[in-house]
Formats: structure tokens, sequence, C-alpha cells
């Protein structure tokens, strides 16, 4: 019985610490957002490199994260609602994983465009509210993994994101004919890095759901992606 106790004690504090380091896997991946914002804005070169570094310290943190959460796997053997906390935890920490990455490879073409900003103004403010939008999002992820609860936010993320992105389109059809497609092209990549960086906050609110309910994420309702005519 004691050893039971000690054992379940161990494997409750694994699974605090885990979530500890969710929370700050996504406070960084907000930082790593904003300084990417502040790259696209000012064609800032220091907040680049900030972007780089803040992504690498995510990309240690999954590996340590999946590391302890395959142990507790492999050694304590959990059933039923543990199981699925350690389950959605690693999942949580890829996604949060691929938000750096995604962030990192906006930081990457704007450090090729230094000193120059990666586009014209206005498609550089879009990309910008992108940005913003993403690092919102991030943030209510943060607290939605650190209280176990639903990402809470007024105004579902899908709808700002497709105006956004018909904004975006609009400003690379009205840009000057002297820019070169692969430039379009690049600019049009960057706005989808940033869609894609919402969509995984959008996988990790599934995801806690899924650690509530037992709903898999694939079955989960969800709100319906707007159509771009």
């Amino acid at each position: 019985m004691g050893e039971n106790l000690r054992v379940r004690t161990q494997f409750t504090h694994e699974l605090i610490a885990l979530t500890n380091d969710l929370t700050l896997m996504c406070r960084i991946a907000h930082d790593a957002g904003e300084r990417v914002v502040d790259a696209l804005v000012d064609a800032d070169l220091r907040a680049t490199y900030e972007v780089f570094a803040l992504d690498e310290q995510l990309q240690k943190m999954f590996g340590a994260c999946e590391a302890r959460g395959v142990v507790l796997l492999a050694l304590q053997a959990p059933v039923a609602r543990d199981l699925r906390h350690v389950v959605t935890a690693i999942q949580i920490a890829s996604e949060l994983s691929r938000i750096g990455t995604l962030s990192s490879r906006v930081a990457d073409q704007i450090y090729r465009n230094h000193p120059r900003h990666v586009g014209p103004q206005p498609i550089v403010d879009v990309l910008a509210e992108m940005g913003r939008l993403a690092a919102h999002r991030t943030t209510l992820a943060g607290s939605a993994v650190a209280t176990g609860s639903d990402i809470v936010d007024l105004e579902p993320a899908a709808k700002p994101m497709a105006a956004l992105q018909r904004r975006l389109r609009a400003e690379l059809t009205a840009a000057d004919p002297a820019h070169s497609t692969d430039t379009a092209i690049d600019l049009a990549m960057l706005g989808d890095h940033l869609r894609r960086c919402v969509e995984h906050t959008d996988h990790i609110d599934r995801l806690i759901r899924f650690l509530d309910t037992g709903v898999p994420p694939t079955a989960q309702e969800r709100e319906e992606p707007v159509r771009e005519d």
C-alpha cells in the first residue's frame, strides 16, 4: 500500500512538472510570435535572431517533454485519465514545437531580406496583424494548458484569420508588377506560416477538450473554416 502511494505521488509530481513545462513552452511560443511581429514591422535583425533562439529553446523543451512522457508511459503504466494526460501533454508539446518552427521560418525570410522589409508596407501590415493574432491565440493556449480549460476567446480565430488572408491576397494582387512571382509566392507563404500557427493553437484547444471529456479531437465539433471565394 505504501509503495503504491509513493508511486502515485511520484507520478502526480511528474504530471505537474510536465504541465508546468507546457505552460512555459506556451509562453516561449508567444514571445516568439511577438518578436516575429517586431521583426516584420521594423525589419529588425535583433528580433529575428531572438526568434531563432526562442525556437531552439522550444525544440529542446519539446524533446525533454517527449522523453519525460515516454518514461512515464513505460515505467508507471498509467491508466484511463492519467494515460490521456500523458499522451495529450506530448501532443501539445508537439504542437508548440511546430509553432516555433513556423515562427522561425518567417524569421528566416525576414533575415534573408534584411535590411529591406519582406514586402511593401500594406503587405507587411497584414502579415503583422496575422502575427499578432497568432501570438494572442498562443497566450490563450497557455492559459488553457495551465487551467485545463478550453481556450476562451470572444471571437474564434477562423473568421479574423480568413479575413486577413483575403486582405493579403488582395494586397498581393494589387502590388507593384515589378515584384517578381517568386516574391509574391514568398509573401503568400509567410501568411500561410502564420495561419498555421493559429491552427496549431486550435489543435491544442481540442487536445485539452479531449483530456477533459475523452472525446478524440477528430470527433469533436469544431468551427467550420470560412471559405474564401
